[in-house]
């Protein structure tokens, strides 16, 4: 039974409802709100007597939440690096994790006016493209991805972002679709080994873009191999933060210039630059 349809009575009411659920359900309670009736938390101050419509639809959003579905598929939204990306269930949500790999890249190129190819294996909602197209002005993009779901999603950031007639999308698995040189190859691949129990709420995410093979590892291991064979100049990648002895293994004796590991902001590994020797 609703408890009524002003702002201050639904706050409360969803609140109670996620309590259960979620450590801090006051807040997401004003986040759901938020997004549902789009506005800002300025706006769910100054309006607490404020009559909300469509009531039912935003009661649906909270069962879905009380089922343990990700707040962002829900509300079709994700922050990724400061702004505010388009996500639905065809791909993995970002996590803050990833802007280290954004700035890992930054930090190898000086020139910010490159012409360069970069390419993206796994491009998923598009977001790793998308920001670095705008910090590379002129550089080219190829984004690849084995999932038409995942390519559809892309698709409508780089509409949103205009950034369609710079980022190629490009269906394939890894880097089958491309015979172009490639200057830089950025990658956030699915390392978790087969098996593993995940939370609940990862379910929801598309599995193909969590599990990496048997070990975790083995589509890395591939980029790499491709990365050498090509001869690649520079591959920045994420991982599980349990790989970095087992690439730093596999590239020994290999032929490359410098192989690098950096951590995440909790003190764990989490990804890796290899520059290679032309």
């Amino acid at each position: 039974m609703r408890s009524g349809t002003l702002v201050k009575d639904i706050l409360r009411e969803i609140t109670l409802s996620l309590r259960p659920i979620v450590p801090r359900a006051s807040r997401e309670a004003q986040l759901l709100i938020m997004r549902f009736l789009n506005v800002d938390e300025l706006w769910l101050i100054m309006h607490k007597n404020e009559e909300v419509k469509n009531v039912d639809k935003l009661f649906e959003w909270v069962d879905r939440r009380k089922n343990y579905e990700p707040f962002e598929y829900i509300t079709n939204s994700v922050s990724f690096y400061s702004q505010e990306f388009y996500i639905d269930k065809g791909a993995l949500i970002p996590r803050p994790e990833t802007e280290l790999l954004i700035d890992e890249i930054v930090k190898k190129v000086d020139d910010k006016n490159s012409e360069m190819t970069f390419v993206e294996v796994g491009v998923g909602s598009g977001i790793i493209s998308i920001v670095l197209a705008q910090i590379f002005k002129k550089a080219k993009f190829i984004a690849i991805d084995i999932s038409k779901e995942a390519l559809a999603v892309a698709k409508i950031n780089l509409n949103k972002y205009n950034l369609q007639k710079r980022i190629e999308l490009r269906l394939g698995s890894l880097l089958d679709p491309v015979d172009e040189r490639i200057d830089y190859l950025v990658s956030n691949p699915p390392y978790i080994e087969n098996g593993v129990e995940l939370e609940f709420n990862l379910s929801y995410e598309p599995q193909n873009a969590l599990f990496g093979g048997a070990i975790g590892d083995e589509i890395i291991k591939k980029l790499l191999d491709e990365v050498l064979r090509r001869k690649i100049n520079l591959f920045s990648c994420e991982m599980g933060y349990d790989q970095k002895d087992k690439i730093s293994h596999y590239l020994k004796n290999k032929n490359y210039k410098e192989l690098n590991f950096y951590k995440d902001l909790s003190g764990f590994d989490r990804g890796f630059n290899l520059e290679v020797q032309n």
